[in-house]
């Protein structure tokens, strides 16, 4: 073979080695810049988390010291029974924090059958599917007919994984994923469109309904429209609700100009609330990062005399709210 012909293949074959040597590099330096990320977003998701579990234990403190500490007007320094939204500031990044008072929630084991219905149409669902969950929590808290089966039940264990309802009182309001006609829309919330065609976060059933719920007064700056119709409080009276509310909070002298209505609605005196924060971390350059965690608890502030101050009956790792 002439020397020209081998330094020809010496030299495709250098060419074809050093086209598979940069496809290696390739493939190696996107694999790395990968998984860097993906180490980078978990590191986020961790920090995250800590800042929202911060923001929900100095939560707990403002309940703690909100009637204690006033301002020189008289007011409560820590106030959150009355804002909707509470922005706290930590060096590792920001959070925003909800209080959610469980009187302003309707009581699921003891709401009647008409209130459960005008709840559901409030919050969107079609006449059929309200019926017959409003029908389906009825059945699930009712005490089981001897050794039969109901509709129900029969529906349930046709089901795989097959199963019964309980027949008894709601112990957890997740229970409720479980009835005939449930859907994660209705109880978690979803988008609705506005008027000017922008999707607008609308509430679910979580937020709707309560173990620990009321039942015939129910906090007017923090209950849901749609818990409110439920009460039957009229719709125009629900509106101008909402909109004073997002200007300014109601307070208790306010309530005496809703006449008869004012029988269904109350403010402060809760106990119970659930504690909705989500936090975003600080990146290094100071900038807040896109990656978002919340965290949520249902606390109890208890009364003086018993060893602790509050009790957290239950708590949230990964919670939803519209915006994650």
């Amino acid at each position: 073979m002439p020397i020209s012909s081998q330094r020809g293949i010496a030299l495709l074959a250098v060419l074809w080695l050093s086209a598979g040597l940069g496809a290696v590099a390739l493939a190696l330096a996107s694999t790395v810049r990968g998984e860097t990320e993906r180490a980078s977003t978990a590191l986020d998701g961790a920090r995250a988390y800590y800042l929202a579990t911060g923001a929900i234990e100095r939560a707990i403190l403002y309940l703690e010291w909100g009637p204690r500490y006033r301002t020189p007007e008289g007011e409560p320094r820590y106030d959150t029974t009355n804002v909707g939204w509470v922005p706290m500031t930590f060096p590792g990044g920001d959070a925003v924090v909800e209080f959610i008072p469980e009187a302003a929630k309707l009581n699921i084991n003891q709401a009647r059958p008409e209130q459960l219905l005008a709840l559901l149409t409030a919050l969107g669902a079609p006449p059929d599917r309200a019926q017959l969950i409003a029908a389906a929590i009825v059945d699930w808290r009712t005490p089981a007919p001897g050794a039969g089966l109901t509709e129900f039940d029969q529906a349930y264990l046709s089901l795989t994984p097959s199963f019964r309802a309980r027949h008894a009182s709601f112990e957890e309001i997740e229970e409720l994923l479980l009835v005939r006609g449930m859907t994660p829309e209705l109880f978690y919330g979803t988008y609705a469109p506005a008027p000017d065609g922008s999707l607008v976060p609308f509430g679910g059933l979580r937020d709707c309904l309560s173990v620990y719920g009321a039942t015939t007064q129910f906090d007017i700056n923090k209950a849901h429209p749609a818990v409110l119709l439920s009460a039957e409080v009229p719709p125009a009276v629900v509106a101008s609700i909402v909109e004073r509310r997002r200007v300014i909070p109601f307070r208790r002298e306010d309530l005496a100009a809703f006449g008869s209505e004012a029988g269904r609605l109350r403010v402060g005196g809760n106990s119970i609330f659930t504690i909705r924060a989500t936090a975003r971390p600080r990146r290094g350059d100071g900038q807040l990062s896109d990656l978002r965690r919340t965290v949520a608890a249902l606390v109890k502030m208890m009364p003086a005399g018993y060893d602790s101050s509050y009790h957290i009956l239950r708590w949230y790792d990964h919670d939803w709210r519209p915006g994650d």
